[in-house]
């Protein structure tokens, strides 16, 4: 029977997308809105603040928060994002538990699992095998039964967010493990970020997609100038910050030739996200050991607090 109350059939809650760095927690959130509002990289750790996705139809409004993946903490900025995914999961009505299911589980989904199932107040946890399409009827039904055990009163769902594979189903399981609620949001507002930090995750984004391993995670993006020209072009400034000289030469390249390539692909995503054109100026400065610098941590945006 349906749960009636004040809102009638209407349901609406905070759904934290739970999982270890880089097994694809944003381009799930990406592929569920329709619309890329979280930057994607190849990269573990591109996730850094907790961000909503908000999907709302006639008959639910979900809230998705994207979850940095909670990892062993070796600076200041680590411990805060580790306390963002922590801090989602307590609060959040329904948790998805998002594990590679290509992969045995190791000791980082175990670590999650222990903290979900750690949880006081009692949370609908929903295990979300991913990139299933890669496994046989057997592995599945093994893979399965492995992750079943880091989560045991979880409810278990198959997709492939890549392939576009149950996003349905998965939505539809979701609504019903909502509670009955208000349109929390306006139904066009898809994200609570602004457009402006979108752009500096996206061009950080394109950081570590041309930089690999050379400089992992010692990059913040600072947008300096936000300019909308008129509704169809816009003006971006920032500023790349990197801890070392040595980092600075690696981020601009030989003759710039570095800059401008990460330049070019994060105007494209921007102007994908955005909808218009978009003229992107980019310049690096060093800021050393900035990821241990309290002051620096707070200027650039990672500060403790909020709630979701």
């Amino acid at each position: 029977m349906s749960e009636k109350n004040e809102y009638g059939e209407y349901k609406s809650g905070y759904v934290a997308i739970a999982g270890k760095p880089n097994v694809g927690k944003s381009t799930l959130m990406n592929k569920l809105l329709h619309q890329k509002v979280a930057a994607v990289s190849i990269k573990p750790q591109t996730t850094r603040k907790r961000q909503l996705g908000i999907l709302t139809s006639e008959k639910a409004q979900i809230i998705f928060v994207d979850t940095p993946g909670l990892h062993r903490p070796d600076y200041k900025l680590s411990k805060f994002i580790n306390s963002e995914a922590l801090a989602a999961l307590h609060n959040a009505d329904v948790i998805l538990f998002l594990v590679d299911a290509s992969q045995t589980p190791d000791g980082e989904d175990e670590s999650l699992g222990c903290e979900i199932g750690s949880i006081r107040t009692k949370k609908t946890v929903i295990l979300v095998l991913n990139k299933s399409e890669l496994l046989s009827a057997t592995e599945k039904r093994v893979r399965g039964e492995q992750y079943q055990e880091l989560v045991p009163d979880a409810i278990k769902i198959e997709i492939s967010a890549l392939k576009d594979e149950n996003l349905d189903g998965l939505i539809t399981l979701i609504t019903e493990q909502l509670p009955p609620g208000p349109q929390y949001f306006p139904k066009e507002q898809i994200t609570d970020y602004y457009e402006r930090e979108i752009a500096a995750d996206l061009i950080r984004a394109a950081c570590l997609y041309y930089l690999q391993d050379e400089i992992p995670h010692s990059i913040a993006i600072r947008i300096d100038e936000f300019l909308e020209r008129d509704e169809d072009n816009a003006y971006i400034a920032a500023t790349i910050f990197v801890e070392r000289e040595s980092h600075k030469g690696m981020v601009i390249g030989k003759g710039g030739e570095m800059l401008k390539k990460i330049g070019t692909l994060a105007r494209l995503e921007i102007e994908a996200m955005s909808g218009r054109k978009i003229y992107l100026e980019l310049r690096v400065k060093v800021e050393k050991n900035w990821r241990n610098n309290a002051t620096l941590l707070k200027r650039f945006g990672y500060t403790a607090g909020g709630g979701i």
